[in-house]
């Protein structure tokens, strides 16, 4: 067994395979460029080597300084993580050459299953069903539209050497083919150095289904059952789950022996995922096989309880599988929630800066019902605009598909970030969605579901009563703290009223509030002032915790806390609201106050997230339509296309190609 190895990667996937190396007793060496000279991977290591700049070119892609790095510290192996130069065949051959180990496949089932074009064929040729398509060289867009014209639309035009959801594009016609095409190219240049592309069929109401594969260098292969990733977003995953909810011991027995037969074929050694879509008929096609760890691998720990990352390890050292596929049991459910720096509100724009505030649920096993939170940062730490955006990976497993998603609800509520935006009032809102509840998922349920994008919904009758309570008690907190500070009034003693009105919104609560033994007890009034329903809420929360964290008539309940002028903004369930808490005078003469209206920024094209300028489409004097492309802004390795949305004419270009953007930045003017 190794002794010391390094880890060639960032943030979270670095400290979760430093855990398990620590728990085995095999020290570590973390790599790290600038831009993450305080990262919590650095820290946790025993050593750490600074390999370059901010860019991924200049450090975590630099497999020379990687190796150097390696001889430096005496390190035995190297472990990739996911991403950067994990599936890059001729790292792991540099290894060798350089009396290394990659923990991961060898060399020759990287080629094999890297190159999707090449994948595919071999996956046909090992009796995997596969999707229709073309897998040639594609010469241009123009050669694309005739092949797309071929196949039938839609198509999907993906990057041969791409993954995570980058260079892919679903094309519904020869337009956007063209279009496509032109960015699927320049994403997988920039992301991974290739720009080879394939066209091929897209399946209406797609399952993404994937199969975890572990095989030894002995040939020795087994499957660990499988994981849905249908809730995507721009073909990037955001919920991930194990099992699947559509499939039967029958299909997965299916899926899983051809999975192995296609490992066997490639002589793989190592973690990996074949990845399949599935129709609604539980019919599966081969889709591509990431010959590394991937990033939902949690959730196939969590029910099989196997830790992947150590058998990674194992195999690499040369040990045999010391699991049988008779072994592999699944027990119970799991749900992995993607947390990321993005903004919900304003179409999951990316949103960098610092953590002002982070406080993740508490981890652990409770009631049967497992917790646990996978991250590379911390508070006070930052987030960085040159890669991935990725705060966290929240993972809850429970007896039932049921329980693990209301304990992933729970623990969504009771997970506290500040200083940037974050995508957890959309995971919290899509916890209680009746259709991801029931199952019936495909890769276009985001779409689907939020045509118009993600929007703050209004609080049910009985959600807006457990938001106003918990208002009403904060403030009465608050007020009781206040009444303890010398001076008031020359001594005189100051009475607080017991009735409030909470207003969120465009609803207004009336409400009486009265401390009771170990909490209170909050009665909801009609017009009369007469009690219509009394509830009792009981929690330990201190004003400045962002976290309320109670209990309201018997039940568990956290609720996110912020404070405001005159009230809290709160959050729970994916309904975020504020809420204004007045005696009634105050509510009589807050109702008289005028309400200030927004000014509009319809005359300038406002950069939407922090970012770098990829090319401005247009020119000062030029009249545009609506829909047409204006500039090109990337951010955390995705290209965003910036389109105009009505018809004007251009009087002014701010900006160039190459310019690093703050969010809200004027990039044109408009007459």
């Amino acid at each position: 067994m190794f002794s010391k190895i390094l880890i060639a990667n960032r943030g979270e996937i670095a400290c979760r395979v430093i855990k398990t190396a620590r728990r085995m007793g095999i020290k570590t060496v973390a790599v790290y460029s600038d831009a993450d000279r305080d990262a919590l991977h650095v820290a946790m290591a025993d050593e750490a080597v600074h390999i370059g700049p901010a860019p991924a070119a200049q450090s975590y892609l630099d497999a020379e300084k990687i190796i150097a790095a390696a001889k430096q510290t005496g390190a035995q192996a190297i472990h990739p993580g996911y991403g950067f130069l994990s599936e890059r065949a001729s790292f792991a051959a540099a290894l060798k050459d350089a009396g290394l180990v990659f923990i991961g496949p060898n060399p020759g089932a990287i080629e094999a299953m890297g190159d999707k074009i090449e994948s595919k064929k071999a996956a046909a040729a090992a009796g995997v069903s596969t999707v229709p398509g073309y897998l040639g060289v594609i010469e241009d867009a123009a050669h694309a539209a005739r092949i797309a014209d071929e196949i039938g639309y839609p198509v999907m035009i993906k990057a041969s050497a791409g993954g995570g959801g980058k260079g892919m594009r679903i094309a519904h016609s020869r337009d956007e083919v063209q279009e496509g095409f032109d960015r699927a190219r320049s994403e997988a240049r920039s992301s991974f150095g290739d720009d080879r592309v394939f066209v091929e069929k897209f399946i209406v109401q797609p399952r993404h289904i994937e199969i975890q594969v572990l095989g030894d260098k002995h040939g020795d292969v087994v499957y660990l059952g499988e994981r849905e990733c249908s809730i995507q977003r721009r073909n990037q995953k955001v919920v991930e789950e194990a099992p699947s909810p559509l499939l039967d011991e029958a299909t997965r027995r299916k899926m899983g022996e051809q999975a192995v037969a296609l490992a066997r074929a490639v002589n793989y050694d190592s973690a990996g995922t074949v990845e399949f879509v599935a129709g609604q008929d539980k019919s599966f096609y081969f889709l591509e096989m990431n010959t590394r760890l991937q990033v939902e691998h949690p959730v196939t720990e969590l029910v099989t309880g196997i830790d992947l990352v150590e058998q990674m390890i194992r195999v690499a050292a040369g040990e045999p599988l010391a699991l049988r596929q008779e072994d592999v049991k699944l027990k119970g459910w799991a749900v992995e929630s993607r947390v990321y720096a993005e903004d919900p509100y304003r179409g999951f724009l990316p949103s960098i800066g610092r953590l002002t505030r982070y406080r993740p649920p508490a981890e652990g096993v409770n009631d049967g019902v497992t917790v646990r939170n996978d991250t590379g940062v911390y508070e006070g730490g930052e987030i960085s605009l040159y890669y991935d955006p990725m705060i966290a990976k929240l993972i809850t497993h429970a007896p039932t598909r049921a329980q693990a998603i209301e304990a992933q609800a729970d623990a969504l509520d009771a997970f506290a970030i500040d200083g940037i935006q974050h995508n957890i009032p959309f995971l919290s809102a899509l916890m209680t969605h009746e259709r991801w509840r029931a199952g019936r998922l495909s890769t276009g349920f985001i779409a689907e579901e939020y045509p118009d994008g993600f929007h703050a919904t209004a609080p049910s009758a009985a959600l807006a009563r457990t938001l106003a309570a918990v208002a009403a008690v904060i403030d009465n907190v608050g007020n009781a703290r206040k009444r303890k500070i010398s001076g008031q009034l020359a001594g005189r003693p100051v009475v607080f009223e017991h009735q409030r009105v909470v207003r969120l919104g465009d609803l207004t609560l009336a409400c009486e509030v009265d401390r009771a033994a170990g909490g209170f007890i909050v009665s909801f009034l009609d017009e009369a002032g007469r009690p219509v329903s009394t509830h009792e809420l009981r929690s330990g929360w201190q004003p400045g915790e962002p976290v309320w964290n109670g209990v309201f008539d018997e039940e568990a309940v956290a609720v996110q806390v912020r404070p405001r002028l005159n009230g809290v903004a709160l959050a729970h369930r994916g309904v975020a609201v504020e809420a204004l808490v007045y005696t009634r005078r105050e509510a009589e003469l807050a109702a008289l106050m005028p309400v200030k209206q927004q000014a509009g920024s319809g005359k300038h094209l406002l950069c939407p997230m922090p970012g770098l300028v990829v090319s401005i489409a247009v020119s000062e004097g030029q009249e545009v339509k609506a829909g047409e492309t204006l500039a090109v802004v990337e951010a955390m390795k995705m290209e965003n296309v910036l389109r105009a949305e009505r018809d004007a004419t251009v009087a002014k270009v701010h900006a160039k190609a190459g310019d690093s953007l703050a969010v809200d930045a004027v990039i044109l003017d408009f007459a």
